[in-house]
């Protein structure tokens, strides 16, 4: 059984101008243990379908179950089992890392000695430990988007996105970050969806990537499939593959901001 499933997924905003269909329809199926990678240009829906399959954002059509819970009708048993990191994170500021993580524990209703146990746990599994006592506005952008992605696995879920997880990052931290990713997957068999606009994160991370564009799915496939059918040859690089698919560069396709 698929972790996530979508048929006609779909959402339309009201506006004073009148409705606007962020995403027309999205049919996706994702395998348990896939890194996927979401592209598409600026407004082409990729950040709604994520607030939708988190439950976030109600969908206004079409449905979808994500690890075996109906989006719809068991909000709940979808939450229970994913993870979000937002692209602006979530950090509190002005309290440490050990306090940040022991809340988010407890709000996924840990007792407070389950919700210490797990703060060192994850601490330990993503290189925090030595940060514990920190104020989390002192983190560099690298430690905080570590943090996020902690907060993010609380409770264990088989299941995480996230969402443009390396924009502004220094080359070092984004490497982090890839190495974190794959090793969620290979040692914890993590099912991860995200969204970048760095083409190389995607040729270089996901196993497959699917290219949304106008609140469509335009095009899915490993990332050699999608360079040879669309350009005629597996050497091209993703870049010429997107160009040929959606006609546009992605927005944010430049080198990460040093920080």
């Amino acid at each position: 059984m698929p972790i996530i499933s979508t048929a006609g997924l779909a959402r339309t905003f009201d506006t004073k101008a009148g409705p606007v269909q962020a995403v027309r329809s999205v049919d996706l199926t994702v395998a348990a243990g896939e890194i996927i990678g979401m592209l598409g240009p600026n407004g082409a829906g990729k950040t709604t379908t994520l607030r939708m399959l988190t439950t976030l954002l109600a969908p206004t059509g079409g449905a979808a179950t994500v690890a075996g819970h109906d989006l719809v009708a068991d909000p709940a048993g979808v939450r229970e089992n994913c993870g979000y990191v937002a692209q602006s994170g979530g950090v509190d500021p002005h309290i440490t890392v050990r306090e940040e993580l022991v809340t988010q524990g407890r709000m996924y209703r840990l007792g407070k000695a389950a919700a210490v146990a797990r703060t060192a746990e994850l601490a330990g599994e993503l290189g925090l430990s030595e940060l514990l006592d920190r104020r989390t506005a002192s983190l560099s952008g690298g430690q905080r988007r570590r943090l996020d992605i902690a907060m993010g696995l609380t409770h264990r879920p088989p299941l995480l996105f996230l969402d443009e997880p390396t924009t502004g990052l220094d080359p070092g931290s984004r490497a982090d970050l890839w190495n974190l990713v794959r090793r969620l997957r290979d040692e914890y068999g993590t099912t991860v969806v995200l969204t970048t606009h760095y083409l190389d994160e995607a040729d270089a991370l996901a196993d497959r990537l699917v290219v949304i564009d106008g609140g469509l799915v335009v095009a899915q496939g490993t990332p050699t499939a999608l360079k040879t059918r669309h350009t005629g040859s597996p050497a091209a690089s993703l870049q010429e593959a997107f160009l040929a698919i959606t006609g546009r560069a992605p927005a944010a396709d430049t080198a990460p901001v040093a920080v």
